[in-house]
């Protein structure tokens, strides 16, 4: 079946493995594929919304996989048991939900093989999060689908914090060690971004002058490792 590239670039970083659960399944196009491709030979499927479970049933019964992947309606990991899956998927969902998801059911989470997260936003304050709680950062992945950048972040815990430079969070060390092909444009786009934040923030109060040192800071960091690459 045809999947998105974001979706593709997910799957790409899942082992072969007995049984994965995809979060927030929408249509379950992922598990599919993974069930179809091999990858994976069962799947749970669940989502916080009726709706979206309904239409995976449907997709997985089109398919004739209703032997393969269960659809449960929950939230987050509140839908399985510790050890009753060897991977999750989270994506497509902000870095503060996906944290909070994770700190919902960190017995869960700890008890996976390892785990895939798609942050759509803040994955910086995702990573910060992971790393000063002992999870383990053990490859990421970016795209660009329909104009939109996607970072890919796998991971597993392994009960030993770091600090890092915040860059670092901002920008995933994986990608930066492997000289990402993407990853130029990606630091690009960022700079363009904050560059123009800058312009639109004044020195009139004292929570303006340290947003405009914090912009002009991170600016800095990305140009230097832009000279890196």
């Amino acid at each position: 079946m045809n999947i998105s590239i974001r979706l593709k670039t997910i799957a790409s970083l899942i082992d072969e493995c007995n049984r994965i659960s995809d979060v927030g399944t929408d249509h379950a196009y992922l598990p599919i594929y993974l069930i179809k491709m091999g990858i994976c030979k069962e799947a749970i499927a669940s989502d916080i919304n009726r709706g979206p479970v309904q239409k995976a049933e449907h997709n997985i019964k089109r398919e004739g996989l209703e032997n393969k992947i269960t659809c449960r309606l929950g939230t987050g990991l509140t839908t399985i048991e510790p050890y009753e899956v060897d991977c999750a998927i989270i994506a497509g969902m902000g870095g503060n939900l996906i944290r909070d998801i994770i700190e919902e059911s960190k017995d869960v989470f700890k008890s996976l093989k390892y785990a895939v997260l798609q942050p759509v936003q803040n994955p910086d304050i995702l990573r910060k999060y992971l790393y000063e709680s002992g999870y383990d950062i053990l490859e990421e992945e970016l795209c660009i689908d329909e104009g939109k950048y996607y970072e890919i972040i796998k991971v597993k815990y392994n009960n030993e914090p770091k600090i890092l430079d915040d860059i670092y969070y901002e920008i995933g060390e994986k990608l930066i060690h492997k000289r990402h092909p993407l990853l130029k444009k990606y630091i690009n786009h960022k700079i363009n971004k904050y560059s123009n934040i800058l312009s639109y923030i004044d020195d009139k109060t004292e929570l303006a002058k340290l947003r405009r040192i914090e912009l002009k800071r991170k600016i800095k960091k990305l140009e230097e490792i832009d000279l890196w690459l």
